[in-house]
């Protein structure tokens, strides 16, 4: 283990929590740790870890046989296992003194009635990271520890809150702090232990620390995203129109299958949107599919596109557009062309252009807000390029007291990816079909001449 690994590993606190990088082995340490306690014939404590999905449970798991097996502990694999009658289960890792490691997924409910260690990982990423503390801590009371672990997520994040209260507030849970930036990690052997795992060919071996530093920087979506993923920085959530809880309320789960080929569409039977967003040289053309469900939008395609001469950006998009009910694109600067040319081939019912102005973006923002805040929308998990764009974009009051929206802009674009989405929720709020008109019968009443008088 490296030292930061060490000090986690050997800390023996009854609450300690770890703001982390990611992907620098506090996870993997824990595995080890609780095995090791595990293999004492004189533990009487289970151990409960929760982990962000059921993926990352498993893998939690599959760490802990290996290090069962490593260590020659005997230990069997109960596989998966329900817990309860609401249907919650765990993997299990049962050693010779009969205790269990149970790793579970996200659920709060599944820890309640449970005792004994307590394991809360990426905690920050959770729904309801206050929910889930809520019900878990209570699991220690009769013996057992609690350890947090997590990257950030926003500053109003309970998980920050948290780490607020040990700073500024005199620790009032008595919680063991640990921290270990990216910076940390490579100043204490992190490169040379991921270069042993690395295969031939990898361009990582031939780096040093701080060419690997820049290379993750370089990588990350965004410098706010990097500091927050690698630095332990939480990013700003008041400067953010949307915050990073009602985003990841509103994720598919991990593993689901939620993207929409062509022949998907054509077989679909609820109202499908898109909203454009264009670019041609600098910015990118964004597009976003939703199907609307009893008021609630579901992403089904997104895609990308930059540097691409719009003739090839309409051989690519109209056969979607061809599957819409009805599709809204940014009409503003060069999007006006394409636009146009849309609107020639698929008629004024389908394509809607949206020119941009202060008083359009706000008509747009607001609703996509009000779909994260009412979890009437649900947008890839894992997509890191659309969470980014959701976080660029930030309402500012101007002196006269109007409102803008306003973007950094960077090699990915000024938040198109953002007012893609917007344009297809704005797209769904639209007439469900093309209209005809249909001539009725006057209802205006009739008067005739009687006697020289009406």
């Amino acid at each position: 283990m490296l030292p930061y690994q060490a000090r986690w590993i050997e800390d023996r606190s009854l609450m300690k929590l770890m703001e982390k990088s990611r992907r620098v082995g506090i996870s993997y340490g824990t595995a080890y740790d609780l095995v090791r306690q595990h293999s004492r014939a004189a533990n009487r404590n289970d151990s409960w870890v929760s982990s962000r999905d059921d993926a990352s449970a498993k893998l939690f798991l599959m760490d802990c046989k290996t290090f069962a097996k490593s260590l020659k502990i005997a230990a069997a694999d109960l596989g998966e296992r329900v817990l309860d009658d609401a249907g919650n289960s765990a993997y299990v890792l049962r050693f010779a003194n009969t205790t269990d490691i149970n790793s579970v997924s996200s659920n709060p409910d599944a820890f309640a009635g449970k005792g004994g260690n307590v394991t809360l990982d990426e905690f920050a990423l959770r729904n309801d990271p206050r929910m889930v503390y809520s019900i878990s801590s209570p699991s220690i009371d009769w013996g057992g520890r609690l350890a947090i672990i997590s990257t950030h997520r926003g500053s109003g994040n309970f998980f920050n809150i948290l780490i607020r209260e040990i700073h500024e507030k005199g620790n009032p849970k008595g919680f063991s702090l640990h921290r270990v930036t990216l910076q940390d990690a490579l100043d204490q052997f992190f490169l040379w232990k991921l270069q042993t795992k690395l295969p031939e060919g990898d361009p990582r071996l031939e780096m040093d620390e701080a060419e690997y530093f820049d290379y993750q920087r370089s990588r990350a979506a965004t410098e706010e995203i990097f500091a927050q993923e690698y630095m332990c920085v939480p990013a700003d959530d008041a400067s953010a129109f949307i915050e990073f809880a009602l985003i990841d309320a509103c994720k598919y789960p991990a593993g689901e299958r939620w993207e929409f080929s062509l022949e998907d569409m054509t077989a679909g039977t609820n109202p499908l949107y898109a909203g454009v967003d264009v670019g041609r040289k600098r910015d990118l053309t964004s597009m976003t599919v939703i199907e609307k469900i009893a008021g609630q939008y579901f992403t089904r395609k997104r895609i990308d596109l930059q540097k691409l001469p719009f003739s090839e950006q309409e051989a690519i998009l109209w056969p979607w557009f061809e599957r819409c009910t009805r599709v809204c694109i940014d009409n503003t600067g060069l999007g006006m062309q394409f636009a146009e040319r849309s609107q020639e081939r698929f008629g004024d019912y389908k394509i809607e252009p949206v020119t941009f102005s202060g008083p359009v973006k706000e008509a747009l923002a607001y609703p996509l807000r009000s779909a994260f805040e009412d979890r009437a929308i649900r947008i890839p998990f894992g997509d890191d390029l659309l969470e980014a764009d959701l976080r660029k974009v930030r309402k500012e009051t101007t002196a006269a007291g109007n409102i803008r929206f306003v973007a950094d802009g960077d090699e990915d674009g000024h938040a198109d990816r953002f007012w893609a989405v917007a344009l297809a929720i704005h797209a769904a709020k639209g007439p469900d079909g093309p209209f005809a008109y249909q001539p009725v019968e006057s209802m205006r009443p009739q008067f005739r001449r009687m006697g020289g008088g009406l």
